[in-house]
């Protein structure tokens, strides 16, 4: 080879940029063919696959390092030490959690105006159409047969109906003695919005739900006048007005004046139909029909309350209430305190769900109304205003923005609580207020079938478990509080 190629072959192997630097030798020649030694791009090839192999390497030895550590955690977790197995040992055992095994069906309503078809009996058909959702609130024609219909209301004639709220109540002066709370505490409770001053709306709200008389903004004034409270004749209690009245002043006034049943909350007369072993054909269908409809779990049907049969002669009503209330931390549903196994200052029903039955066909008025039904919002105070009371059902019906026309089989159903999100109970929905309009001609018969179920999953279960450990000769009826005893406090209408 000439010189000029030696001279070229160097100037290849020197990196750019490196003129500066004296040029290496080139490599000597071998007599026969190129030796690939030193080959720059065979160098190359061969440390990549040299740095590959020891990442491999590394990455397996972490693999196995990690695996190991686990194991090792694992076995300790598994086979804790003595100390700590004495320390388990002592603990005392707690109450036994329950998994939530059991996910609550809620139907879809879909739309407005929806309808569905379902099937609740053999060879039938039945359409359900969405009232409205809020509350979720279904409507079923032909439910019920004109012959079940009879049946129910004889059935009830038979056993013999009672009056669903009493007249006013003597007593109170007791209630009050064991109410401990001064003028000022009572005023300072009453006062909703803080102003200083007992608006009408906060007296009504106070009274219908303890006294469960209806009085309309006009009744309070003329009480008012009776009692010479409101000196200044501004429809405003002050705290020194207030504390001229005693805490039973209003019941007395109330007695010595006396109540007309126009003005209790609710004017009707009902009794309970047992609906579980040996009951008659007719109910124990209707229960079984209920199952089917709601596609709940038929335990939590047969658990729940009896059927409720109730009459309405001319002029009865039933202001608007929902069937239950809110339950917070300290309140307790009645079905399950028993299991509950504490004491709680507050109970509630917990009806998930109400089906109402109308049993007849009325001339006139009867109508179910939901004042607030599909509203876009829900304020309590708003309910009163301006001397328009959405919740009184023998002025305003006609202010409610759905009312529903009994007609004889017709079934409705809605949830009176939302869902949790995770296939349970959630909180109360409060769009379900509803109430029953005044009966301008004729009687009007319906039947409630309330499924009662606890928003708290462990006591719930708790319920039902101790329920299943009752011997089979005690059926359903003995496990259930005796409704014709105990009615004013199991079947509560709040």
């Amino acid at each position: 080879m000439s010189d000029n190629q030696e001279t070229s072959d160097a100037e290849d192997t020197t990196p750019s940029g490196s003129a500066t630097l004296p040029l290496r030798p080139p490599c000597e020649r071998l007599s026969g063919h190129k030796s690939s030694v030193c080959s720059r791009s065979y160098f190359v090839v061969v440390m990549v696959f040299f740095h590959v192999y020891i990442i491999n390497v590394i990455a397996l030895l972490f693999y196995v390092h990690y695996n190991s550590g686990q194991e090792d955690a694992n076995q300790s977790r598994d086979a804790p030490s003595g100390d700590h197995q004495s320390r388990e040992s002592r603990r005392p055992p707690s109450k036994p959690e329950f998994l939530r095994d059991v996910s609550l069906t809620r139907i879809e309503g879909i739309r407005v105006g929806h309808v569905q078809k379902v099937s609740l009996v053999p060879n039938k058909v039945h359409e359900m159409r969405t009232l409205s959702l809020k509350p979720l609130l279904f409507e079923i024609p032909g439910f019920l047969s004109e012959d079940e219909c009879r049946v129910v209301m004889q059935l009830a004639q038979l056993k013999g109906l009672m009056e669903s709220q009493l007249m006013v109540q003597e007593g109170q002066e007791e209630l009050a003695k064991e109410l401990n709370l001064s003028p000022e505490e009572i005023f300072n409770l009453l006062d909703i919005n803080q102003d200083a001053q007992l608006q009408l709306h906060e007296i009504l709200t106070h009274s219908r739900v303890r006294d469960g008389i209806w009085l309309t903004p006009e009744n309070l004034r003329e009480i008012y006048t009776g009692l010479k409270a409101d000196k200044d004749g501004d429809g405003l209690l002050s705290l020194e007005e207030f504390k001229l009245l005693s805490n039973d002043a209003f019941q007395r006034f109330l007695l010595q004046r006396g109540v007309k049943r126009s003005q209790l909350v609710r004017n009707s007369r009902h009794t309970w139909l047992y609906q579980g072993k040996g009951a008659h054909q007719v109910l124990q269908d209707i229960k079984e029909r209920v199952t089917r409809l709601t596609r709940l779990p038929p335990a939590l049907v047969d658990l729940s309350e009896p059927l409720q049969v109730v009459r309405y002669e001319e002029g009865g009503h039933y202001h608007a209430h929902h069937d239950s209330g809110p339950v917070y931390p300290e309140t307790a549903c009645t079905h399950t305190r028993l299991a509950a196994n504490t004491s709680t200052p507050f109970e509630t029903s917990c009806r998930y769900i109400t089906v109402l039955f109308y049993l007849n066909s009325v001339e006139g008025g009867g109508e179910t109304a939901f004042p607030v039904a599909d509203n876009r919002t829900y304020d309590e105070v708003c309910l009163i205003q301006n001397d328009v009371d959405l919740l009184d059902t023998r002025r305003n019906c006609d202010k409610s923005n759905l009312k529903v026309k009994p007609t004889k089989g017709t079934a409705v159903f809605w949830y009176n609580y939302l869902s949790d999100g995770r296939g349970w109970v959630g909180e109360q929905d409060e769009y379900a207020l509803h109430g029953g309009c005044v009966v301008t001609r004729g009687t009007k018969w319906v039947a409630n079938k309330w499924i009662n179920i606890d928003p708290d999953y462990q006591r719930q279960a708790r319920y039902q478990q101790l329920v299943s450990q009752h011997p089979e000769d005690e059926d359903d009826e003995g496990l259930t509080l005796n409704p014709d005893i105990q009615s004013s406090d199991i079947h509560q209408d709040l």
